[in-house]
């Protein structure tokens, strides 16, 4: 009795952090989303109101530390799966960690390529307005000097040898200079999630072999579940049959048949607990 109660308080554990995380996940996921929203609204405009901006900073903020939390819980895990595994324990509760800290650590790695994608779309976009800003003020830069310049912190390296001579000049370098700020702070934003997003993408890496050969198992496991409950209801039918014309004869074999099917199925499931 208390190896079942051990197991099944394992179990229930296992189920509360992978809700958990699933949930943190999730939470980053629609973040991103949001994310993608306030930068469609920034380039939308010449000059973004600060607030705008501010939302911006807050929810990347927030996706840092969620992400950090997510990594911190999914590391945790993994140490724990690790130490039971240098023990040589194998039960069907580890097992069960094994796939589920995969396929959230999978997950967890696309929210996170997701928002990668987003930072560096965003970045292509507002160097594509400094570049069209700085044609207007009569300023043509290749692709290689407009990376050197957005290299540098200081925004006057924009109005270098431009005559703020017109209006339309001054507030193509004020877009210019928003556009600029904007650069550096998601630039600092990758570079901040760089490391754990390669530790994380690594460790899926790793994992690729063990999914591949879960997935290969369930899908073959699902052929041979519903070929064995066609068996079942043909063994069914035929003990019905059987019965009617002789019970002592033929049901042993029939019943035969219906067991080798289940021992068949209570194999299958083994390979998933």
């Amino acid at each position: 009795m208390a190896i079942h109660y051990s197991l099944s308080l394992c179990v229930s554990l296992s189920f509360s952090q992978v809700e958990e995380i699933r949930g943190f996940i999730d939470s980053l996921s629609e973040k991103v989303e949001e994310v993608k929203r306030k930068h469609s609204a920034i380039l939308a405009a010449p000059n973004p109101d600060e607030k705008t901006k501010a939302e911006l900073e807050d929810l990347m903020t927030d996706i840092k530390k969620l992400a950090n939390k997510v990594r911190s819980k999914l590391k945790s895990i993994q140490q724990t799966i690790e130490q039971e595994e240098g023990q040589n324990r194998s039960s069907a509760d580890l097992r069960i960690r094994k796939t589920q800290h995969s396929t959230l650590s999978r997950k967890f790695v696309e929210v996170m390529s997701e928002y990668n994608a987003t930072q560096s779309s965003y970045r292509e976009r507002c160097k594509g307005r400094i570049q069209r800003q700085l044609e207007i003020t009569g300023r043509n830069t290749t692709n290689e000097e407009l990376e050197s310049m957005l290299e540098s912190d200081n925004p006057a390296i924009f109005t270098s040898g431009i005559i703020m001579d017109s209006n339309i000049t001054q507030q193509a370098m004020n877009e210019i200079e928003t556009r600029h700020t904007e650069i550096i702070k998601l630039e600092n934003s990758i570079r901040e999630l760089h490391d754990m997003f390669m530790d994380m993408a690594m460790l899926v890496e790793s994992q690729g072999e063990m999914i591949d050969r879960i997935e290969y198992n369930v899908e073959h496991a699902v052929d041979y579940v519903e070929r064995a409950v066609s068996d079942t209801k043909k063994a069914v039918k035929y003990q019905s049959k059987a019965r009617r014309v002789s019970q002592g004869r033929t049901g042993p074999t029939c019943m035969t048949s219906i067991c080798s099917v289940i021992f068949g199925l209570s194999c299958v499931v083994g390979v998933f607990v």
